[in-house]
């Protein structure tokens, strides 16, 4: 029996590192940015003369190890998973400073999944799966499966892809 299977991006999906990078970065720069000064843009294109140090938050050791589950997921990825196969996809080689933090939150928030499941990359076009959840379009243009965009601050113009706004809408979406 063939068995469909789904990626899933895990930064801005299934876990939640713009709340914690907005906390350190407000924290250390006085600064009062908030998600909702995020609509359609990133926080390198709000503070673009802060670009370097933006990005350096998200390379400092341990920064994806303590971060929020985003709401559902975990129970929506459990039934899921009695229907497809499930990957966990990350392009962790765009920061290679979290591929421990993030295998260890992996093993302790979704340990339910198949640690060989969980797939650190690139491109995620080498995925070999029939559906991409992710937040990040950018990652569909190669995929060869359908994308489905996970709704996000700075994602919210694109209207190229199925659009999922939580993790209530993906378990409609996949368990009509």
């Amino acid at each position: 029996m063939f068995v469909q299977r789904i990626a899933v991006d895990m930064d801005d999906v299934i876990a939640d590192p713009l709340s914690k990078h907005l906390e350190i970065f407000n924290t250390r720069y006085n600064e009062n940015i908030s998600v909702n000064d995020l609509q359609s843009t990133y926080l390198t294109e709000v503070r673009p003369h802060l670009r370097e140090e933006i990005m350096n938050i998200l390379n400092e050791p341990g920064f994806f190890g303590d971060l929020r589950v985003m709401e559902g997921s975990q129970e929506v990825l459990k039934e899921l998973s009695q229907h497809y196969e499930v990957f966990i996809v990350t392009a962790a080689m765009e920061m290679p400073t979290s591929f421990t933090s993030k295998y260890e939150w992996l093993k302790e928030h979704f340990g339910f999944l198949d640690q060989r499941n969980f797939v650190f990359c690139g491109d995620k076009s080498i995925v070999d799966a029939d559906y991409l959840i992710d937040d990040n379009p950018k990652h569909f243009r190669r995929f060869k499966g359908k994308g489905i965009l996970f709704t996000s601050p700075y994602n919210g113009a694109e209207t190229d892809y199925v659009r999922v706004n939580n993790w209530n809408e993906i378990r409609h979406y996949f368990l009509k």
